[in-house]
């Protein structure tokens, strides 16, 4: 698996979504500032950097730094809401610029739910757009990164069936766990689901998912909560491979060297089998609770071998 550094380059966005993580704070990353950042993460053997934000298509910059990013030999990439990318010439300047690849935030693909998280009408329309866009472009590829919320987590399944059916050039699915306590989530507690809202939901999608021969991770849920699936953990694969990852965040937080992956763990994890491999509940208590956790007892060489085996 490529070593992945992460750079905020702008918290500035061009929408509302009422489950942002990294809301605007008025901050932008110097130029010189962000080719220092990739530098650093050259030097310390990363083969590939995350342009994100806020809205990274908004760094009036963007081009330049993925030009620099390429010409270190750092595989670009960028996360984005899909919205400036609908406009073609401006994803052809980035594809000119060297950006390889792109990680499409995706809520729902219904119009409804889509609208109501990120707050903009037309949030659905241009991500389809960019979807379209990219069918068109050969040199980029695309990921679907879902974040699972209250609105969403009863149709994970509907959303990826309509992009596996409709672009199939999308070959990887991220589905990340809400942190409840991060900024906008923190505003709106009604987005947090518990896990139990989801568990079937998603161990339908993931399914869906094999069977139409993609890939695809999951963040922030315990392996008690991914029957069949456990390889496809993020920390678990983290922890199996003794990985870490540096982010560099436009906020108190700086830069933060990520090497520890486990979270909470409840009473009843001693007597789980899979342990010393399992992050554990994600922020425990408040609104994922240790009453929804429970062990399980199967063989955690076999999660290991599978993670081991597909060398992703």
């Amino acid at each position: 698996m490529a070593k992945i550094g992460y750079i905020q380059v702008t918290r500035h966005c061009n929408q509302h979504c009422i489950i942002c993580s990294n809301p605007e704070n008025k901050k932008t990353l110097g130029l010189v500032e962000a080719k220092r950042e990739i530098d650093s993460l050259k030097k310390q053997g990363y083969e590939s950097v995350i342009l994100t934000g806020g809205e990274p298509t908004l760094y009036e910059k963007l081009p330049e730094l993925i030009r620099y990013a390429a010409k270190k030999g750092i595989f670009p990439r960028i996360v984005t809401n899909g919205q400036k990318t609908a406009n073609m010439a401006y994803l052809e300047s980035l594809k000119k610029s060297g950006l390889k690849h792109i990680h499409l935030s995706v809520y729902s693909g219904r119009n409804k739910v889509q609208t109501e998280l990120s707050r903009n009408k037309k949030s659905l329309q241009n991500i389809k757009k960019t979807l379209d866009n990219l069918a068109k472009i050969e040199g980029i590829t695309v990921d679907i990164n879902t974040a699972i919320n209250k609105f969403n987590a009863d149709h994970l399944s509907e959303t990826a069936a309509w992009i596996v059916d409709r672009y199939p050039l999308v070959n990887h699915f991220v589905f990340n766990n809400l942190d409840p306590f991060m900024n906008r989530v923190a505003e709106n507690p009604e987005v947090v689901p518990t896990i139990n809202d989801f568990e079937l939901e998603l161990h339908k999608t993931l399914e869906l998912l094999a069977a139409a021969g993609k890939t695809f991770r999951v963040e922030r849920v315990p392996l008690c909560y991914m029957a069949d699936f456990e390889h496809v953990s993020t920390e678990t694969r983290k922890i199996v491979k003794k990985e870490g990852r540096t982010v560099y965040f436009l906020d108190d937080r700086g830069k933060l060297d990520q090497k520890d992956w486990f979270y909470k763990k409840g009473d009843c994890c001693s007597l789980c089998s899979l342990k010393q491999i399992c992050a554990g509940l994600y922020t425990r208590g408040g609104f994922y609770k240790e009453s929804e956790l429970h062990p399980v007892f199967i063989d955690p060489a076999e999660i290991v071998k599978k993670i081991k085996k597909d060398g992703i």
